[in-house]
């Protein structure tokens, strides 16, 4: 039994609460979300077809959401505000044939279904904002394992009230829906930025006691005065979705002891559904930095070049987990949809750490192409791609809150440098500040013929700093 199926056992408790004061309990819950399947161009049940859920933080979404897992459809979560075409694209490229809409309806698409594995359950962007086609396969399995083993360093129970910071359509947004649904708490669900006055009249009103964010939830929450809000229901905040910085763990960490809260430093994947490590709230002033140790039923560890395990600290490799949290594989093909579990329970991260003498893990690097941007992974290839087919003689480079386009002088121009920001603005839904566009007089390449990123990213720095 997963949480999905178990909704019934809390009866009549508060499952979300909205602004407007409208509540649903977990009966009313599971009764909306089985329901989805009886209207209007909804799936057969017999077909098991591959749908699509397009998301935002609200009913319609979270009862369908529920509903395919309570019905074992395989589903995709795609953002509500992905680019049209990208989405489009999507659809097509794996045959999708129903779509269950933000705003509450089917539509019902003429695509042929695809053949999926009887194991998957829900597929996920490896870089949400990109619409890219390669998709985390994960079962019911992986994610009851993850929402059972937050619950437990949480120490999650039915009194907790959390506020959705986050989209569902993002691992991290979607563990915070799982977890608390996993112990019968009360969501106090809204879309309302946490900028908004709306958010924190919904946060008093209703008593949220936790708070979940990325690196730039955090320094917008430092800008907001955060330290002089009066919210005595908050007990927890956690976070995620990326790198923040020490000096603003720090500042976090003391205040939370101040005010009698508990701050969580935490380190995940899509691939492993969500979290894959913590630091003790106990530990986060002693551990700044660190990404903690792993998430309990999950095991950390890292191999060098050959694939062995490093057993001694202060010695970097390749970040590898292993937890029945771990995806089946990618899917980037329709064909791929149908295989099995390739990975038995093992990642490999793609990140470089090392571990300290307290068995304390710290991320070093990177592996692969990916950034962060305001806590959603994005892939620099898809986005480089992307642009060469839109028409832009563009190469993609970056580091985490910062995404670099580089074009050679012979292309640019201030009016093309102007469209091609708000291009990917208007595109990848990323706030103007995280993108700057630079006029370089050629590629930095390697003897092969190869572009060299790293040497790019830092010539981006050095003009960016105007050295």
């Amino acid at each position: 039994m997963n949480f999905a199926k178990n909704l019934e056992n809390f009866g009549d408790n508060i499952a979300l609460q909205f602004e407007d004061g409208t509540t649903n309990s977990y009966l009313d819950l599971a009764t909306i979300a089985d329901d989805i399947l009886t209207l209007e161009n909804a799936p057969e049940q017999r077909t098991k077809a591959l749908v699509a859920i397009e998301c935002e933080n609200g009913l319609p979404v979270i009862a369908g959401y529920l509903s395919v897992l309570r019905n074992d459809f395989p589903t995709i979560l795609v953002d509500n505000k992905l680019d049209d075409g990208l989405r489009n694209r999507l659809y097509k490229h794996y045959n999708i044939s129903h779509v269950w809409k933000a705003h509450g309806s089917w539509e019902k698409l003429t695509n042929t279904p695809p053949t999926v594995h009887p194991d998957v359950a829900i597929m996920l962007s490896t870089s949400g904002s990109t619409g890219t086609p390669k998709l985390v396969k994960l079962t019911k399995s992986n994610l009851q394992a993850n929402a059972d083993s937050i619950c437990e360093y949480l120490a999650i129970t039915q009194d907790e009230r959390p506020i959705t910071t986050l989209p569902i359509h993002y691992s991290y947004g979607l563990s915070v829906l799982n977890t608390h649904l996993n112990v019968g708490a009360t969501i106090l669900v809204t879309n309302e930025p946490i900028t908004s006055r709306n958010f924190w009249e919904l946060f008093k009103n209703y008593n949220a006691t936790s708070f979940a964010g990325v690196p730039t939830n955090y320094a917008m929450l430092k800008q907001l005065r955060f330290e002089r809000m009066e919210l005595p229901s908050l007990r927890t905040m956690t976070q995620a979705g990326g790198r923040l910085a020490p000096d603003m763990i720090q500042w976090f960490a003391k205040l939370s002891i101040e005010k009698s809260r508990q701050f969580f430093v935490m380190y995940g994947q899509t691939e492993a559904t969500a979290r894959i490590s913590y630091v003790p709230f106990q530990r986060l002033l002693e551990k700044i930095g660190s990404i903690g140790t792993s998430i309990p039923m999950g095991e950390l560890y890292i191999i060098d070049e050959y694939g062995a395990k490093i057993t001694e600290s202060n010695k970097s490799g390749e970040l590898c987990y292993k937890g029945a949290n771990v995806m089946m594989g990618y899917a980037e093909t329709p064909d791929d949809l149908a295989l099995p579990d390739t990975l038995n329970g093992v990642l490999h991260t793609g990140d470089l750490a090392y571990r300290d003498d307290d068995g304390f893990y710290y991320i070093a690097g990177r592996l692969k192409r990916f950034i962060k941007i305001f806590g959603n992974r994005v892939s620099l290839d898809e986005i480089e791609y992307q642009l060469h087919e839109d028409g832009y003689h563009a190469t993609v480079t970056g580091q985490d809150d910062l995404l670099v386009i580089a074009v050679v002088k012979v292309y640019s121009s201030s009016k093309m440098e102007d469209q091609l920001k708000q291009h990917i603005t208007s595109r990848y839904h990323f706030h103007h500040s995280a993108i700057r566009i630079i006029s370089v007089d050629s590629i930095p390449l390697s003897s092969a013929g190869k572009i060299q990123y790293a040497t790019l990213l830092e010539i981006a720095l050095q003009t960016l700093s105007g050295k």
